[in-house]
């Protein structure tokens, strides 16, 4: 006799398949590479679905949004991945899928596909485009910077806007420029110089590092704060082979943040340059003009000369000549007030020079981010910067 063979509902028959599957170990942590196709993105509940395929097969799968979080770029439709996932069964469908874990790009970094993505995004928006560009101030009363206080950026900021236009009030918003909580606190500053207008001009940025060190400038949040700001920004992130979203969106990018410094203000000894030189001009075109006057005096004095007698001709050609040296006289005052101006600006500019008293054999010292004014501020083990005229040395405090 036979035995009476197994009747399943199909309930029942998809539950034994799903647990045979959830038996094998080995089924429970795989790694699989394939294409993505058919990506749908819940919009209500975040959970992907989607089919990963090769030449040959195609495989169901589904990625929950606590995992989708974790994601540093945009799954696509034709994107070569490779996921860690778990082989289940969907038993309502009697289908078996993959619920995946985690994804990355195959042969791409996750880093640099998201910054693509985001780029395309953002240039789409319109965030890049040139006529959103504000120009930056030529004559900046307040500079704003945005670094972190501890880093080689902000004395490279520093001793270049002192240097090139000491009489500019520098202000700092001390940031962290890198880590998860970099981004929120220069999004913020931002925000807060310009909703309270507080400079004239932006200067954001920090020193080079890895793509994952400058990661904080490629945030969206970060990008339509500057987009939005009402002050001129000009981005000093990195060196001048690193690029970022921060770079795309500000009115100007320097390739460092010494050269950001220098773009961000003029330099005084060429402004007294062009000072001297329009007084010249000046000077010139005046000269021109009364030589041109002499001449018209002259060639009238010879058409009236046979109309009028000699007496009356010259008793106009002095009046003409009394009138001729008045104004030379007037123009001559007028250079030499001039000039006496450009001296005083020229000296006054001198006297701001920080520089002016280091070449008296003076030094300035700094204690970290603080200059030292009294030894009491002295204490022992601190290691102090001393810049003299031609350089700067540490020393320790005994």
């Amino acid at each position: 006799m036979t035995a009476t063979p197994t009747v399943y509902t199909v309930s029942q028959l998809n539950a034994r398949i799903a647990n045979l599957i959830n038996a094998d170990r080995e089924l429970q942590a795989v790694f699989v590479e394939g294409e993505l196709s058919n990506v749908n993105i819940n919009s209500k509940s975040g959970h992907m679905y989607f089919s990963v395929k090769d030449k040959t097969g195609v495989i169901r799968a589904v990625m929950f949004a606590w995992a989708m979080r974790s994601l540093r770029f945009r799954p696509v439709d034709g994107m070569k991945v490779i996921m860690r996932a778990q082989v289940t069964v969907y038993e309502p469908a009697g289908q078996y899928q993959l619920r995946v874990e985690d994804m990355q790009p195959d042969g791409v970094g996750a880093l640099a596909m998201q910054l693509e993505q985001l780029k395309k995004k953002l240039s789409a928006e319109g965030l890049f485009a040139q006529e959103h560009k504000k120009p930056i101030p030529r004559f900046p009363k307040v500079v704003g910077v945005i670094t972190s206080p501890t880093g080689a950026a902000i004395r490279d900021i520093m001793n270049i806007l002192r240097r090139r236009y000491p009489c500019a009030r520098i202000v700092l918003a001390p940031v962290l420029v890198q880590g998860e909580e970099a981004p929120a606190q220069i999004i913020n500053a931002v925000r807060l110089f310009s909703d309270n207008r507080a400079a004239d001009v932006l200067i954001i940025g920090r020193g080079g590092g890895s793509m994952e060190d400058l990661w904080a400038f490629n945030d969206e949040g970060l990008a339509r704060a500057i987009y939005d700001c009402e002050i001129p920004v000009i981005s000093a992130v990195g060196h001048e082979t690193d690029t970022t979203i921060c770079d795309f969106v500000s009115d100007l990018r320097a390739p460092t943040p010494s050269a950001a410094a220098e773009l961000a203000v003029p330099d005084r000894l060429e402004l007294t340059g062009d000072i001297r030189a329009t007084f010249r001009r000046g000077a010139a075109a005046l000269n021109a003009k009364l030589n041109l006057m002499q001449t018209e005096c002259d060639r009238m004095k010879a058409l009236v000369r046979a109309r009028v007698s000699l007496s009356a001709l010259e008793s106009r050609a002095q009046t003409v000549d009394s009138l001729s040296v008045r104004a030379e006289n007037a123009a001559q005052r007028q250079l030499s007030t001039a000039a006496s101006a450009t001296a005083e600006l020229a000296a006054k500019c001198e006297a701001l020079n920080p520089m002016a008293v280091l070449n008296r054999g003076f030094a300035y010292i700094m204690n970290g981010e603080k200059s030292m004014y009294s030894a009491q501020n002295a204490k022992k083990g601190d290691i102090l910067d001393i810049t003299l005229k031609d350089g700067s040395i540490k020393a320790e405090v005994l």
